[in-house]
């Protein structure tokens, strides 16, 4: 009797202890780039509601814009101290991080139902390698050209489908005296967006892998026509007045008053091109998508697409309950409110864009391409990310060629790529 009153006294104790230990204080770090006013609200809401339904939890949120974001994180990956959960994209520069013990593995976590529930498993894929996952996706696109309807119908001009028609475009557009383009090339990553776009059609899937696996190079006929191709534009002068300086807030900006007729840009840019505008309701029904242009002769499928999306990657230190807030984050309910600024990435929302014509034509691209190219200065190792951003702007400011931007790029990637 006495040795089973001290096992239940034991088991007591066991299970308060477990109470207690449940209950201990938890802090949580968050990082995302959702500073539009209301994207930063839905986070904090998230938040808010996750941290009453746990009232352990503490979760801390930083705010930051896109290029002060990948330099901070810079610093706190080169110090060892990851955020428990940040922005991340997925790809070569996430791999990084894992091979350098910088990321948890949340495999575990997310096998099964949570695994299973996300509809754009590729994307998915990008989060993860060998059998480990560092996060999971929020939301994925395409990058496409948005337009003005109201300054094409005043230049007298159409939707084009091929390069040489929108260089036709870009001219008429100018002889009408309307800025064919709005680009914010002082952050640089936006620019990468035309090059990318044009070595895609050019060589397809095919030239990027060999350039990845080093059976080819970023000096191979497609890369540098992309650069000649990007050159023939640039050289029309067809973006806003100081475009290499301006920040893509500004240019977004541009865009939303109505100043440009262009711009080639991801499926944030309905809501910021709105927010940026002088009147915070930018160019309204006005607005408009197609596809980027084909390239006659290319080797890349006209229906191929480059874009990417957003996801939240899980430091190496993060403790358990960040796994769940991101398994929260990520349900159905949440991804459904979150669409007034995401493309959900889970299964059962098909209607939630039903009365949008542009987010229609933007989903029937990402999910009918037979190739997804994302954004090379995330799926790459970052040194090499870096020098396509950098060499890019080269080609827009021309101070470089075409092939030495290739030659820039080439040499990036002989150093990261081949270790």
């Amino acid at each position: 009797m006495r040795k089973y009153l001290f096992l239940m006294l034991m088991l007591v104790l066991s299970l308060s202890l477990g109470a207690a230990s449940a209950q201990e204080p938890v802090t949580i770090d968050w990082w995302h780039i959702s500073t539009e006013t209301s994207q930063a609200a839905y986070w904090q809401q998230l938040a808010d509601a996750y941290m009453a339904a746990n009232p352990n939890v503490t979760i801390n949120i930083t705010v930051l814009e896109n290029a002060a974001f990948k330099q901070r994180l810079t610093t706190v990956m080169q110090a060892g101290d990851p955020p428990d959960l940040f922005q991340s994209w997925g790809g070569a520069v996430l791999w990084t991080y894992a091979d350098n013990g910088l990321v948890r593995n949340i495999a575990p976590e997310l096998e099964g139902e949570w695994k299973d529930s996300f509809a754009a498993q590729a994307a998915l894929e990008l989060f993860g390698q060998n059998g480990e996952y560092y996060g999971v996706p929020v939301s994925w696109g395409a990058v496409g050209m948005f337009y003005n309807k109201s300054l094409f119908e005043k230049a007298g001009v159409e939707i084009p489908t091929t390069w040489d028609e929108f260089l036709g475009v870009v001219q008429t557009l100018k002889d009408a005296g309307i800025t064919p383009i709005a680009l914010g090339e002082g952050e640089k990553w936006p620019g990468h967006f035309w090059w990318v776009y044009l070595a895609t059609r050019l060589g397809g899937q095919e030239a990027f892998l060999k350039a990845y696996d080093r059976s080819g190079s970023f000096t191979d006929e497609p890369f540098v026509k992309a650069g000649e191709y990007l050159k023939q534009l640039v050289d029309m002068e067809p973006f806003n007045a100081g475009f290499l300086g301006m920040t893509h807030p500004e240019s977004e900006g541009v865009f939303g008053n109505g100043e440009a007729a262009m711009m080639l840009m991801g499926q944030w840019a309905p809501d910021a091109q709105a927010q940026y505008s002088a009147d915070g309701q930018g160019i309204g029904d006005d607005l408009g998508w197609f596809p980027f242009p084909a390239v006659e002769g290319g080797l890349g499928h006209p229906d191929d697409v480059f874009g990417g999306g957003d996801g939240f990657a899980v430091g190496a230190n993060a403790p358990d309950e960040a796994v769940d807030f991101l398994k929260f984050l990520t349900n159905e309910e949440n991804q459904r409110g979150s669409a007034f600024f995401l493309v959900p990435v889970v299964k059962g929302l098909d209607d939630v864009f039903a009365d949008d014509p542009v987010m229609q034509s933007i989903l029937t691209a990402r999910d009918s391409a037979p190739y997804f190219q994302m954004y090379y200065d995330q799926f790459l190792p970052p040194a090499v990310g870096s020098a396509v951003n950098d060499a890019v702007e080269t080609i827009f400011a021309g101070v470089a060629s075409p092939e030495e931007a290739a030659q820039a790029i080439e040499e990036a990637a002989a150093m990261e790529l081949s270790q």
